[in-house]
Order: C-alpha cells, then sequence, then structure tokens
C-alpha cells in the first residue's frame, strides 16, 4: 500500500471537514486519524471518530460484567478525488485498529445524501437497520437545518420536510468474548444490506497544508 494511517490534532481535519464533507458541519471529535502519502507525505484524507450525541451513555462508556466498553461514532470520512481503488477501505481499517479496544463503533450513511454505506459494507460491517425519521427545517432566509433542538434564534420556520431515515452501521473492536459480550449486548442482526446508486458529492475543494507539518 503506498499509504499510511496515523492519528492527527483534531484541528488539522477540520478544513477537510468543513470545506469538503458535505455536511459542512464539525462534529465532536475524540480520535482523528489522517492518510498520508507514502511518497509526497501528503495528507490525503481524514476520518474521526467522536461520541454519539444521540445515545445515552456515560460519556461513550457501556459496563459489561468486568469491563468497560467505549462507544463512538465513526462521523466524518473525506478523502481527495481520484485515490487508487481500494485505498478508502484502507483507511477505514487501518483507522478503526487505532482506536481503543474494546469498543463498539457506530455510523449511520444517509440517502438523502445519496449514500449507502458501501465503505461499510466494504469493510464487514453489521448493518442493524435504520434510524428514527427527522426532518428538515426551511427557514425564512432559505437556509436549512435537519435537527429541530437549537434552531429556533435562526428565524421563522416556513417549511418542514420529512427526510428519510438514515442506514445505521456497527462494528465492534476486542478479544473474541469482548466482541461476543457485545453482539449479545446490543441484540443486533446482521441484516441485508442496502443497495442503490451512489451519489457523489463534490470534494474537489483544495485542503491548504501550508506551514503544517506533515507526518
Amino acid at each position: 500500500m503506498e499509504y499510511h494511517v496515523k492519528s492527527i490534532p483534531s484541528k488539522r481535519a477540520y478544513p477537510w471537514i468543513l470545506k469538503k464533507h458535505y455536511a459542512h458541519r464539525r462534529p465532536s471529535i475524540s480520535y482523528a486519524f489522517g492518510l498520508f502519502s507514502n511518497n509526497t507525505r501528503r495528507l490525503e484524507g481524514i476520518c474521526t471518530f467522536g461520541y454519539p450525541p444521540n445515545y445515552n451513555f456515560n460519556k461513550g462508556k457501556c459496563v459489561f460484567i468486568n469491563y468497560e466498553v467505549t462507544t463512538l461514532e465513526l462521523n466524518r470520512l473525506v478523502v481527495n478525488d481520484k485515490l487508487p481503488k481500494n485505498t478508502l477501505s484502507y483507511f477505514v481499517s487501518s483507522s478503526l485498529k487505532l482506536l481503543p479496544k474494546p469498543c463498539c463503533i457506530v455510523s449511520y450513511a444517509d440517502p438523502n445524501q445519496g449514500h449507502h454505506g458501501y465503505i461499510y459494507q466494504a469493510t464487514n460491517w453489521i448493518y442493524s437497520g435504520t434510524s428514527s425519521p427527522k426532518h428538515r427545517y426551511i427557514f425564512e432566509d432559505g437556509s436549512s437545518f435537519d435537527i429541530r433542538r437549537g434552531i429556533d434564534k435562526k428565524g421563522k420556520i416556513v417549511e418542514k420536510i420529512l427526510l428519510q431515515p438514515t442506514y445505521r452501521y456497527f462494528y465492534f473492536l476486542g478479544n473474541k468474548t469482548e466482541v461476543k459480550n457485545m453482539h449479545k449486548h446490543y441484540k443486533l442482526k446482521r441484516l441485508n444490506y442496502p443497495k442503490g446508486d451512489n451519489t457523489k458529492y463534490d470534494a474537489s475543494y483544495e485542503v491548504s497544508e501550508e506551514g503544517l507539518v506533515s507526518c
């Protein structure tokens, strides 16, 4: 493989998240990893993990019989265009290996953005079904927001659009016993992966690495 993956400061991922990712919003980040070219040492992508906002866990901890399981969400994954085939799978798999263990990771694919979670399917995540439906709120100035909480200060809502539920994926990290216990605890059934045509969003923005030291 002509790339390697290393931990990076969260701040280094911010331009990728705000400028290249379709959500253009910065999530909570506990771990951030970068994909680097072995030849140019250039940062080619970022993958970040944080505590899931929709889960009632004690700071990302779920207590089992005699140990704690860290619970994280893979909340942003962005890479440059035209990378070699299978590079994205390598990036995700390598990032997972760098997380603390035992660990339960959840992530979502948004069909409203034309995504089905093919990268999770390629790296053998468990598809567990869809999340609860949510709405998009349109404001007088034409802006929109997908989460009702905390948006009242943005102005008057003029339209409420029901969105498709997102596809939810899980991945368990740990030894055989820990992974078995996590399966039992979360009571997940491995459902058939959702399929469909993916929509590729514009990620052509070039992030400036000027003044930053490559890994």
